[in-house]
């Protein structure tokens, strides 16, 4: 069996092409667009197969399809950072749909004989009444950013090739997600740094936060990628599925996980370059259809989850130190 990753130098990419060559039933390609991009995936380069590809482009996405032929397809590509979205509308919508609108294309013109997984984000919902938690699929879409927006264009356009195609769709809208490899811009991962850093004593002993009262619901994307495979192994195509922990805690509460962790005192300080103009309050899951059709639950307690991101923040940061190179 091939499966296609795109976006597999990704944070979600990387662990989803580890954990299909664990099951040693699947061949993985993955598409890439940046080679300073790659290390991400470390030893995996070894026994996985790059191709680079432009997705916006359509001929060089009809080579990619015509030349692999999947079987299955995990469509994770994407600009997926909100501050990003926020200052760059127009790369974020462009990048995010066409790209995705080349592959469903090149997939039913070549009539290739796949299964798609689109991966969806929570971000669609944006503000979220508070008689409306936890979020369910049916949930009134209120997007708060570009990036949310450009994700319920991918959404739908999935489910409108599955109804005018018949291809066969699955879509997910993944909540928030963290472990290690996570990329510094993202807020687990960012305060994780900025604690190894400190405790490296490579800087003072503050920490740096925006809006600390903000309600997430974190997975640890290990789970999160299982899901993924299980979406299309045991999932109905045309449908969607959130997948979420379905608990919830505050960033604050976040932080002093991190904190308890660490093996330094630090001070905590407010940056209000980090605070966004529209944020969310609350984001809690209702992940039961997705468990109810596949068995899935998360695995990997939170606690684990923020002590393998610090101490994966702890390892480059120490071989960085020792290389003599930019912390």
């Amino acid at each position: 069996m091939k499966a296609l990753i795109t976006g597999i130098s990704g944070f979600a990419g990387s662990h989803l092409a580890e954990y299909l060559l664990s099951r040693g039933d699947v061949d993985v390609i993955g598409t890439f667009r940046s080679p300073g991009r790659l290390e991400s995936l470390g030893a995996l380069q070894q026994n996985v197969q790059l191709l680079k590809c432009e997705l916006t482009d359509a001929e060089s996405v009809n080579r990619l399809i015509s030349q692999t032929q999947p079987d299955l397809i995990f469509h994770l590509a994407a600009q997926s950072f909100v501050p990003t979205s926020l200052h760059a509308p127009a790369e974020t919508l462009v990048n995010n749909l066409v790209g995705q609108l080349n592959i469903l294309e090149a997939v039913r013109h070549l009539e290739v004989d796949c299964k798609i997984q689109i991966a969806c984000s929570s971000e669609e919902y944006g503000k979220v009444h508070p008689n409306e938690s936890p979020i369910k699929e049916n949930n009134p879409f209120r997007p708060l950013n570009p990036y949310a927006v450009s994700k319920i264009a991918q959404d739908y356009l999935g489910y409108q090739y599955h109804q005018s195609y018949g291809l066969n769709i699955v879509r997910t809208r993944a909540f928030h997600h963290t472990g290690p490899r996570r990329e510094e811009c993202y807020v687990t991962s960012n305060f994780a740094k900025q604690i190894a850093l400190i405790e490296e004593g490579l800087r003072p002993p503050h920490v740096y936060v925006g809006n600390l009262s903000a309600v997430r619901d974190f997975t640890d994307v290990r789970d999160i990628v299982r899901a993924y495979w299980l979406s299309l192994e045991s999932g109905v195509p045309g449908e969607v599925y959130n997948i979420s922990s379905g608990t919830s805690i505050t960033i604050e509460e976040m932080l002093q996980t991190l904190l308890s962790k660490a093996n330094v005192h630090v001070d905590i300080h407010i940056d209000a370059k980090r605070l966004r103009p529209s944020d969310v309050d609350v984001v809690l899951g209702d992940s039961s259809l997705f468990r109810s059709v596949t068995g899935w639950a998360p695995e990997i307690s939170f606690e684990q989850s923020m002590e393998d991101l610090l101490n994966y923040w702890r390892g480059i940061i120490r071989q960085q130190k020792s290389a003599g190179g930019d912390c």
